[in-house]
């Protein structure tokens, strides 16, 4: 009696981790280099402007920072850096070049959105602050920039990925 009790409540607890494994949602991200080719995009002016402001906040605290201007343009290049002051301490940082949306889908009605700022590299290469980056100071030669590289293509249709056990979907869509 004891252990199918113990069965029971071992089933229930876990039913709901299945249910969620099984839903239809899914994530739409799409890279865009100003509000207005994301507003072209997405036809969502708000959320738009909203993950802009958003990812213009989070760049000011998780951009990479320079002691000097010619370490920002090794990285960067021309034209793309800019001096900021903290304090008493100056330094200097990239030019947020663009910006990702990223949009929580469930049943195909917005669940909810995610931004975040992104850069260019001296090559052209798209980068955004890697997950939990913060800038914690200058930034030392030798050492990571925190960068992670962006797959996304700016201005076109955003990819969307489909959860559930895992398993992930190339669809092209539409962010809604």
């Amino acid at each position: 009696m004891k252990r199918s009790r113990t069965v029971a409540l071992l089933v229930m607890g876990t039913a709901p981790l299945f249910l969620a494994a099984c839903s239809k949602e899914s994530e739409v991200e799409g890279l865009y280099t100003s509000l207005e080719s994301c507003v072209a995009q997405t036809n969502d002016s708000y959320t738009c402007g909203e993950a802009f402001k958003n990812a213009k906040q989070e760049a000011e605290a998780t951009a990479p920072r320079y002691a000097s201007r010619e370490e920002c343009v090794a990285a960067h290049g021309e034209g793309q850096c800019e001096a900021r002051q903290a304090g008493s301490q100056s330094y200097f940082m990239p030019l947020m070049t663009g910006f990702l949306l990223g949009q929580m889908l469930r049943g195909g009605q917005t669940a909810g959105f995610t931004s975040s700022p992104a850069f260019k590299d001296r090559n052209g290469n798209w980068q955004r602050p890697a997950p939990g980056a913060g800038a914690g100071g200058v930034y030392r030669p030798g050492a990571a920039t925190a960068m992670a590289p962006v797959a996304q293509q700016p201005d076109r249709a955003p990819t969307a990925s489909r959860g559930g056990f895992g398993d992930r979907s190339g669809d092209r869509g539409a962010a809604t």
